[in-house]
């Protein structure tokens, strides 16, 4: 247990991520990078996962020459699309019995909840958007396949979404650690921002929705599982 917890600390620090690669080595660093990707897009699990600074840590030592480039954008694409696969057909398989489902270590259904309200917002292009917001990218795939949504549509989205959000993170990265000098004194305040970035729409959502229900002094009802009409 100290060691997995060492391992999660490390993934959310710049000399941690540094150390895990002189440990394990650069492409077995790769291997560990696409395995999260997984994890965090087709498990429930995975929620907690840095998919973001992650992503664009790696691309950064990618353009220091620290890692190999080839094995972190194309075997992470892929990585990243059949873990959404499978938690789309987790949420096809289990459909509405996800919402009655009860909270655990690795599962809280105001998560679910969450990308719910987002699939139903933004209908099929929450595929694509959610690949962008942590937790939701972790929960929307099952949402999705609980709400029946054709399956050649969905792929179609998360193919794009899955090239979209790992090809610019690594990408990006790759270009400022290839041409921005001592990129590496200031990569714990880049992975410090992203990480800010990124749980900033569930914070300005989760203020949103305690200012709605106050105002209607009413709790939201139960979702309900609706077919994708985007």
């Amino acid at each position: 247990m100290d060691s997995i917890l060492h391992l999660l600390r490390s993934l959310y620090s710049s000399e941690g991520l540094k150390q895990l690669i002189q440990w394990i080595g650069p492409n077995l660093f790769c291997g560990l990078v696409c395995t999260i990707l997984f994890v965090e897009t087709g498990l429930f699990v995975g929620f907690f996962l840095p998919g973001d600074s992650l992503l664009v840590t790696a691309g950064i030592f990618a353009g220091q020459n620290v890692v190999p480039l080839r094995w972190l954008l194309i075997p992470g694409i892929l990585c990243a699309i059949v873990g959404d696969q499978l938690g789309y057909w987790i949420g096809r398989t289990a459909g509405p019995a996800l919402y009655k489902r009860e909270d655990s270590f690795f599962f809280r259904r105001n998560h679910l909840q969450r990308a719910h309200d987002f699939y139903e917002k933004y209908g099929g292009r929450a595929v694509i958007l959610a690949r962008f917001v942590p937790i939701v990218r972790t929960f929307c795939p099952p949402v999705a396949g609980a709400a029946r949504m054709p399956y050649s549509r969905y792929l179609t989205f998360d193919i794009f979404g899955g090239i979209l959000w790992v090809g610019s993170m690594v990408l990006g990265g790759y270009i400022a650690g290839s041409r921005i000098p001592n990129i590496g004194k200031y990569l714990h305040l880049i992975i410090g921002g992203i990480i800010f970035l990124s749980i900033l729409p569930p914070i300005i959502g989760l203020l949103r929705a305690r200012g709605s229900r106050s105002s209607s002094g009413s709790p939201s009802s139960a979702p309900t599982v609706q077919r994708d009409n985007d």
